[in-house]
């Protein structure tokens, strides 16, 4: 298996295609990114996540990914690479939106609407709760394709019963802070579905496809303020719901100084074996 961190650098790096610049304010154009190297058959809905933003960037380079919605309707496969259809349906001054549509084939695995935003300056204020000291080396946590350092209390393989909620801390090697938003979202799609397990007794995040089955549905981010991945960020996340197939969650992302950088949600199916 390659190198976890460069891999995922490449499969960020989008080839452009076709190109529809039309009169500015609107346009489309198509962007092909390849997969991970993964044991793996499906796509990892993080990686699509991390690959729309930079298609979005790319669209509009002057202005910055300010919320997103995706929709997972199927499984991507593996072998497969993916080629999104961007359609830029309104720039101006200040705001763009758009939609892309990740593609295999006749096969849509993703579809997304996404709000930019271009900086400008304005009051400040927040209300959370304050971030606790970063943990030490000794709370190193392996997370399965994060390939950077994690650290936390509680492991999300573990089986006993705990309230639905979990935090971590995490930090990449030296990277170019425009990738941040990518990086964060890829990091942000991994760990909802084993907060929502977490009061089950006997189940893990590791028992997907055996004990339980789970997909990501769909994925929301919204990014409050610029940020580095190369600097310790504080993800924070609790599962309010677990109900009808379905688990629901939520978390925000934080610098250790206690700023709050982005907000995340995500509903997954969630089918217990009986």
């Amino acid at each position: 298996m390659p190198d976890l961190w460069s891999d995922l650098l490449e499969c960020l790096e989008l080839t452009s295609g076709r190109s529809d610049g039309t009169d500015g304010a609107t346009g489309s154009a198509t962007f092909e990114g390849r997969n991970q190297r993964l044991d793996y058959h499906r796509v990892f809905g993080g990686q699509l996540l991390g690959q729309l933003i930079q298609a979005s960037r790319l669209l509009c380079p002057d202005k910055a990914v300010k919320s997103l919605h995706t929709v997972f309707p199927r499984e991507g496969r593996a072998d497969e690479p993916v080629i999104f259809e961007a359609v830029r349906h309104h720039e101006g001054r200040s705001f763009a939106a758009l939609t892309i549509t990740g593609r295999q084939g006749r096969r849509v695995v993703a579809t997304t609407t996404i709000s930019m935003h271009a900086a400008e300056d304005g009051p400040e204020h927040q209300a959370v709760a304050d971030v606790p000291p970063l943990l030490g080396p000794e709370h190193r946590l392996s997370l399965d394709l994060i390939p950077w350092e994690t650290r936390a209390v509680d492991d999300l393989n573990l089986t006993s019963t705990s309230p639905p909620e979990f935090e971590f801390w995490m930090r990449t090697p030296d990277v170019d802070p425009a990738l941040a938003p990518a990086l964060a979202a890829y990091a942000t799609d991994l760990t909802l579905i084993g907060t929502a397990l977490r009061p089950m007794d006997g189940l893990g995040q590791r028992g997907n496809g055996t004990q339980f089955t789970s997909a990501v549905t769909s994925h929301t981010l919204w990014f409050h303020r610029p940020f580095r991945t190369d600097e310790w960020l504080l993800l924070r996340q609790h599962s309010p719901l677990l109900a009808y197939g379905r688990c629901f969650g939520r978390g925000d992302v934080l610098t250790e100084g206690g700023v709050l950088v982005a907000s995340y949600g995500q509903e997954a199916l969630l089918r217990v074996a009986q």
